[in-house]
């Protein structure tokens, strides 16, 4: 396969299958003008890195991941350990969204939003606290 038809295929951008071929996740075969000549397993990895990185695992998660899914002797557990590591970042993430949001929401109630010029918006953003 063309790098067109892995694209279309495995759902990801040309732009995002080059990148991932630059940073060595995948190693596509090329054919003697130099064009990319993709396989079904390049796909089959594509595909696994694609939903990896919607759920949101950073690239070097995705490549600890790659590389336990490809070793059939793996330990569950290994791969467990990525994933609980990476639901907690969420979990942080979560938190801080969380809490970033009810500051939001008290200036946003606080804010008259009339005519006068006086905002407490602009005065909680302007504080050096």
């Amino acid at each position: 396969m063309n790098i067109g038809e892995v694209s279309k295929r495995s759902g990801l951008p040309a732009k995002t299958i080059r990148y991932y071929e630059d940073i060595g996740l995948i190693q596509p075969h090329r054919s003697d003008n130099g064009y990319r000549a993709f396989a079904e397993s390049d796909l089959h990895k594509l595909a696994f890195l694609g939903r990896a990185r919607a759920l949101g695992f950073s690239i070097e998660d995705c490549r600890n991941l790659l590389t336990l899914y490809e070793d059939r002797s793996r330990a569950s557990a290994d791969v467990k350990q990525i994933a609980k590591t990476h639901l907690t970042r969420i979990d942080q993430k979560l938190a801080e969204l969380q809490e970033m949001r009810a500051t939001l929401a008290g200036l946003v109630s606080a804010c008259a939003g009339d005519n006068r010029p006086d905002c407490p918006i602009l005065a909680d953003l302007s504080s050096h606290d």
